[in-house]
């Protein structure tokens, strides 16, 4: 089994990057870290750059946790990048990061952690910044 954490380089991730490590040290299972996007804008920043992904890299080592970073770049909506993840690595839960969204926007802008947690078939924690 494997913990998949859906990733953007923001605050809310990385405390679900914390968490993910936490619970992965707890349950002995790798970490799979999902940092995806549509890819439609000359700049994405959904899209960890590599700094982001060392400082992932040595939080996980530091935890002494199996880890592996995706950065699928097929196209595809990010919701659908971490529904595959957890198919494909047989995800025992998946972890999200969540902010704080008025209600208009979240009528507006649609919200990938709310789909992921209607979508998923596994366990979805939804970690917010304290």
């Amino acid at each position: 089994m494997t913990i998949i954490v859906a990733y953007t380089p923001d605050e809310p991730s990385r405390h679900a990057l914390r968490f993910a490590a936490t619970e992965a040290q707890h349950r002995g299972e790798p970490v799979v870290v999902v940092n995806s996007s549509r890819g439609t804008a000359p700049v994405d920043r959904q899209l960890a750059e590599e700094s982001d992904l060392e400082q992932i890299r040595s939080m996980m080592a530091s935890a002494n946790v199996a880890h592996s970073i995706e950065q699928p770049n097929r196209g595809n909506d990010p919701v659908e990048e971490v529904l595959a993840a957890i198919d494909n690595h047989k995800a025992s839960m998946v972890v999200i990061g969540t902010r704080k969204r008025s209600p208009v926007g979240k009528l507006l802008l649609g919200s990938t952690a709310q789909q992921i947690i209607l979508q998923s078939e596994v366990p979805v924690v939804a970690v917010k910044p304290v």
